[in-house]
């Protein structure tokens, strides 16, 4: 059984939603719609709903559960505010031992240093507790921010993927990265 994250940076909490934690969602998704819809597939106005979060969080916790997709909140220490999310999805095991790795941050805390302090720590649990062997994010070749994050986490570049997912309701090419296993990089 993989022990499901709770881990703690010097400003985060980071965890697996609870039921508890719809409102805080919801809270979170309404004051970055803006922010974060050049960058996400396109919402309907249901996304921004107490019953869709609620839904959104068991679905998440049943994908943990299932080996699939690790959805997860970083939060202030208290538990108070979202202040970003990441998810290691589409897990494959076997022979590829891989995910990928997405991630938004509240408009408000850009700059910081958060999502970076966050990562860092998600992606020891990921190659320790999960034991991936890679770890792919790809990012829109106009968000620099992504790309200067990905690099300080040591992300390299892999590829480029033409048309790659519909982003913000058109079809978007991305720059494809990946960080391997501490124990792979050469």
């Amino acid at each position: 059984m993989i022990p499901l994250p709770d881990l703690r940076t010097e400003r985060t909490h980071i965890r697996l939603p609870r039921e508890d934690d719809a409102e805080r969602l919801l809270a979170y998704r309404r004051d970055n719609r803006a922010h974060l819809a050049p960058w996400e597939p396109e919402r309907d106005d249901g996304y921004y709903t107490l019953e869709v979060c609620e839904r959104a969080i068991v679905e998440h916790i049943e994908a943990a559960h299932a080996d699939r997709a690790y959805p997860l909140l970083v939060l202030s220490p208290d538990d108070s505010v979202i202040l970003a999310t990441f998810t290691f999805a589409n897990v494959v095991r076997g022979i590829f031992q891989a995910c990928h790795l997405g991630y938004g941050i509240a408009a408000d805390r850009q700059g910081e240093g958060l999502m970076h302090e966050a990562l860092q720590a998600g992606l020891v649990w990921a190659f320790d507790d999960l034991r991936m062997h890679r770890v792919m994010a790809n990012y829109l070749p106009d968000n620099e921010r992504s790309e200067r994050l990905l690099q300080r986490l040591g992300f390299e570049r892999e590829g480029y993927a033409r048309s790659y997912l519909k982003i913000a309701g058109a079809w978007r090419d991305h720059v494809l990265t990946a960080l391997l296993h501490p124990d792979a990089r050469g």
